[in-house]
């Protein structure tokens, strides 16, 4: 496998957010790709008017590309928060009230894997308390997934860019993902992969490739150091790919990694095209 054989994706809340949400589509059309992926839009409002998510959903349309993947509600993304569902109080509210209407925007599109970011650890609240309303959201969120066809994703982030953020580590996330499994009897939660979170927390992600592939529902990937594109660090991006698929990945790579100086649509150069 080489970089031309893969499934890419472009994440449309790092890349070509020079443009307004609803101009990117057709950037990243214009780039060449036909598919997207998302972090929650509306980073302070979990249940938008019903306007705007057409408004997203005609523009993703008009532009022909398809969203493969899509953040429930996180809080402030980019921002100081990693995700509401395990934040007791009004943000775990809020993650509850989003999950209906992320799901149902996912249907719309024929989205199928929608990404429940943990959230943060709270001074002065119990870590066990906090994993119990995380389960019981985690189960809500896995249940409207199915409802609409759809995975559930469970992300580690990196300890030293969210050093709050309970899940660090591939095992961390993945029992996180048997816990949920085995409360819902559904089996459609899966690992969200991504390389360059692992990477920065020191992680052998051969290893980690290896030990998880089959359980793995979406990959993402920027170089390390300093989470741009490929070819711009020094982590092996090709060769993990190859070996994912050689372990039978088949789904989408979404590229989540900071255009350089020239802006996104000059963030592709690294990409074969046949």
């Amino acid at each position: 496998m080489s970089f031309a054989d893969a499934r890419f994706d472009v994440n449309l809340s790092i890349l070509f957010t020079e443009l307004p949400l609803l101009e990117r589509p057709a950037a990243v059309a214009a780039a060449g790709f036909d598919a997207v992926e998302l972090w929650w839009p509306w980073g302070d409002d979990p249940t938008p008017p019903q306007a705007e998510l057409d408004a997203l959903r005609s523009a993703l349309e008009s532009a022909g590309t398809r969203l493969v993947g899509l953040n429930f509600y996180a809080g402030q993304l980019p921002g100081p928060d990693r995700g509401a569902l395990s934040v007791p109080g009004e943000e775990s509210e809020r993650f509850r009230a989003n999950v209906d209407v992320a799901a149902g925007f996912a249907a719309s599109v024929g989205c199928t894997a929608l990404n429940a970011l943990y959230g943060n650890r709270v001074e002065g609240v119990d870590p066990a308390a906090q994993d119990e309303l995380a389960l019981e959201n985690l189960v809500l969120a896995a249940r409207a997934a199915d409802r609409v066809g759809a995975t559930l994703l469970i992300e580690a982030l990196n300890a030293p860019e969210s050093p709050r953020y309970p899940l660090v580590s591939a095992p961390s996330a993945v029992e996180v993902v048997d816990r949920v499994n085995t409360a819902t009897g559904l089996d459609n939660t899966r690992f969200l992969l991504d390389l360059y979170h692992l990477s920065m927390n020191g992680e052998d992600l051969a290893e980690v490739v290896d030990r998880y592939a089959d359980r793995t529902g979406h990959v993402q990937i920027a170089d390390n150091p300093g989470r741009g594109a490929p070819g711009t660090g020094a982590l092996p991006l090709e060769d993990l790919l190859d070996r994912l698929r050689k372990a039978g990945y088949t789904g989408w790579t979404g590229l989540e990694y900071r255009p350089g100086p020239d802006g996104s649509a000059a963030a592709f150069g690294w990409l074969p095209r046949g």
